[in-house]
């Protein structure tokens, strides 16, 4: 809740604590967003394996967030359609697989772009 009394810097900080206990909740409770975490950590360590270029660096790290943040996104509005209808409903269940389609869309781009990345890495191995 905001105080009016906190400063401009003070409402920030606090603003970031909640930010930063969504983000513990999230780790500490939602599955897939272990998996994507896992996921994150092979395409770092793969980084560092390839030894990938700086502009390779950027776009893995940028394309892990853009899942990371689909994943979360879509989480959120999980949440919310759950504790607007809790009980199955048709209407609820379309917004709940639409929402979805946000992290599957990052996830596909992501599996393009780390193959555009790897591939020719690995290949030159054999």
């Amino acid at each position: 809740m905001k105080n009016p009394n906190d400063s401009f810097l003070v409402g920030r900080l606090r603003s970031l604590k909640f930010a930063f206990k969504g983000i513990w909740i999230l780790i500490t409770t939602e599955d897939s967003i272990k998996v994507q975490l896992f996921f994150t950590v092979i395409a770092i360590v793969f980084g560092f394996v390839f030894n990938i270029s700086n502009t390779e660096w950027m776009l893995q790290f940028l394309i892990i967030a853009l899942v990371l943040v689909a994943e979360t996104v879509n989480t959120a509005i999980e949440k919310i359609a759950d504790f607007i209808h809790p009980d199955y409903h048709e209407k609820i269940g379309i917004i709940k697989d639409v929402a979805a389609g946000a992290p599957t869309f990052a996830a596909i781009i992501s599996l393009i772009i780390g193959s555009i990345i790897y591939i020719p890495k690995i290949i030159t191995l054999f």
